[in-house]
Formats: C-alpha cells, sequence, structure tokens
C-alpha cells in the first residue's frame, strides 16, 4: 500500500494540528475535502479528548489525525517561579507519556492517525496503539530526532523546519537547537509541491488554516495576520516556557526587558500566559495571545477549510504541470 494509502487520504496535505486553534470542525471540513485534518488534544485532559474525538467522527467518516503532547514533565522551581508571578502559576497540561487516561482514551477510540509533538511515549505504548491498527506520526526537528524516531515503530517523520509556526517540537528544549529549515514556510500549492520534490510524502500546513473560518483563532489574531504585523515572526520561550514561533507582539516585546530571567518550565509559564493574555484582552487589549505563525503568515488566506484544500489541490497540479 502506498504512503498515502496507509494515512488513507487521497492528498498529499496535512492540516497541522495547532492546539488552540484547531476545532473538530476544521478537521472534518479537512478530511472530507481529501486530505488529513487534524485536532489537538495536548491541551486538554482525557474527556475532553473523547468529546473531540466524537465530534469529528459525527461530522467525518474519513481518516483524522489525533496530535498530543510527549514533553517532558515540568520541574518547579520555586524561587524562580515566585519571580513569575507565582500566584498565576501551574501545571495546566499533563504530558501523554504521563497521563494513563489519556492513552486509554485513544485505544478505545481507535483514531485513525495519532501523531506525537515534543517527544516520544514509551515503547509500550507505542505498541498498544499500533496494535489498535492505529497509524503514528511524530515530529522531528533534527536529524538525532528523526533517528530517534526511525528506530521505533511510528509510521511517519513530521520535519519541523525552523520557520514554521508554533511551538518547536524539540524533544529537549534546553538542547541546541540547529535551526534546520524546510525551504520556507508552505502555505500554497508550490510550497507542497517543493516539499513533496524533496522526497516527503506529503506536506503539513498549520498557518495556511489559522484564519480559515472553522478555526478558533480570536479576532485580534485574525486582524494581526492580515495586517503588516503578519511579515515579522519571532522564535520565543517567553509565552510558554518552550521555544515556539509567534506574531512579534506587546507580549513578545517583553522578551527584552526579562532578558536574563529563565521562564518557568513548559505548560507552567503557559499558565502565567494565559492568564495575562486573558487580563488584557478584558481590557481590549489583544497583544497578548500565543498568535502563533510561522515566516509565511503574509501568505494566509481566510478561506473554508475545505475550499482551502480544494486551491491547495488546484495549486498543487498546477505546480506539477509546469514542473
Amino acid at each position: 500500500m502506498s504512503a498515502l494509502g496507509r494515512l488513507g487520504v487521497r492528498l498529499p496535505i496535512i492540516q497541522a494540528p495547532m492546539a488552540g486553534v484547531s476545532t473538530p470542525q476544521m478537521a472534518a471540513a479537512v478530511s472530507n475535502a481529501g486530505a488529513l485534518g487534524s485536532i489537538a488534544v495536548g491541551a486538554t485532559n482525557a474527556a475532553g479528548a473523547r468529546s473531540m474525538i466524537d465530534q469529528v467522527r459525527k461530522l467525518t467518516d474519513r481518516p483524522f489525525n489525533v496530535n498530543v503532547f510527549v514533553h517532558q514533565s515540568p520541574t518547579p522551581d520555586a524561587s524562580n517561579d515566585a519571580s513569575w508571578l507565582e500566584k498565576l502559576l501551574k501545571t495546566i497540561y499533563k504530558s501523554f507519556a504521563d497521563d494513563p487516561e489519556m492513552v486509554e482514551v485513544l485505544l478505545e477510540t481507535r483514531p485513525p492517525v495519532v501523531s506525537f509533538h515534543f517527544g516520544l511515549p514509551s515503547s509500550e505504548t507505542i505498541r498498544a496503539l499500533k496494535e489498535r491498527d492505529i497509524v503514528l506520526l511524530a515530529t522531528a526537528t533534527s536529524m538525532a530526532e528523526a533517528d530517534a524516531i526511525e528506530e521505533t515503530s511510528v509510521d511517519f517523520i513530521v520535519a519541523q523546519g525552523y520557520e514554521a509556526g508554533g511551538h518547536r517540537g524539540t524533544f529537549d528544549p534546553d538542547a541546541k537547537d540547529d535551526c534546520l529549515g524546510t525551504r520556507g514556510g508552505i502555505m500554497d500549492g508550490a510550497g507542497i509541491a517543493a516539499a513533496l520534490d524533496l522526497g516527503a510524502v506529503a506536506a503539513q500546513l498549520g498557518t495556511a488554516f489559522v484564519a480559515c473560518p472553522e478555526s478558533s483563532a480570536d479576532e485580534g489574531f485574525r486582524r494581526a495576520l492580515s495586517s503588516p504585523a503578519a511579515e515579522h515572526t519571532v522564535m520565543t520561550r517567553l509565552i510558554s516556557g518552550r521555544p515556539a514561533r509567534c506574531l512579534s507582539n506587546r507580549f513578545t516585546a517583553l522578551e527584552e526587558a526579562l532578558r536574563g530571567q529563565i521562564p518557568p518550565d513548559y505548560p507552567i509559564a503557559y499558565d502565567a500566559g494565559k492568564a495575562l493574555n486573558a487580563a488584557a484582552k478584558a481590557r481590549g487589549e489583544s497583544g497578548f495571545g500565543a498568535q502563533w505563525a510561522g515566516q509565511g503568515a503574509p501568505l494566509a488566506r481566510s478561506l473554508p477549510a475545505g475550499e482551502m484544500v480544494e486551491a491547495l489541490a488546484r495549486e498543487l497540479a498546477e505546480a506539477t504541470r509546469r514542473v
């Protein structure tokens, strides 16, 4: 069976999971259009994951991907955390590696595809998922991470370039990042064609889907994405405690003022970031959000997700004809 056949899709396009932005409605629309839609359950609990999976299944009978976060469990540092708004901090997301309830939900619901970000779960968990005939993907940002994935029975490696939006999938956020790229952020069919030409089976796009009406991006994020602000993105640990690419905004501007101050571990710092954003939005200020976006942000289009997939397919076909 071909690689696309194993994923159960017609088009070599994957909608990135994008925790906090993707929705069951978006994933279903993408899957119904022939690509692989994705939901992210790393920012919810097992009950929330079950609900999201059920919602997708009510909207599509096509394969879809469920993404989990396999991050290192945070180590609180009382002294450092106290200087980082101690009263606002707590661990808001469990790692999939420490969440047997989430594992059980995936084993029971058997989504067609499951993907890992920030690392790999235990070999026992991988084996159990494979025994349920679930296709597995894992993010790599370096050759070492790709090699580690290849040593497991994970089916596909998602090569994430430094130019990509959102959280870097690095296994160890404190390790030196070689900042490897993938020829620019992928936002259209020509970019997909370039990825396939390099040997990829499919291309995963995230920022390209943020402006879709099915996305849960707030109005402030949408306005920024369609403004000159989209031309400037920065890699920062400030917002969540892990490296992530974001539109340059008032939150990222705090980096200079806090230089030398180490954020608490992910996702402890993220809880403080979310509290700051909520307080700012209550006062009409949208510049403190986690506006995750890649370097291709200026090319974002506000098409419905299904129409976006159709446009990408047309552009891919045209780019292939030109070659």
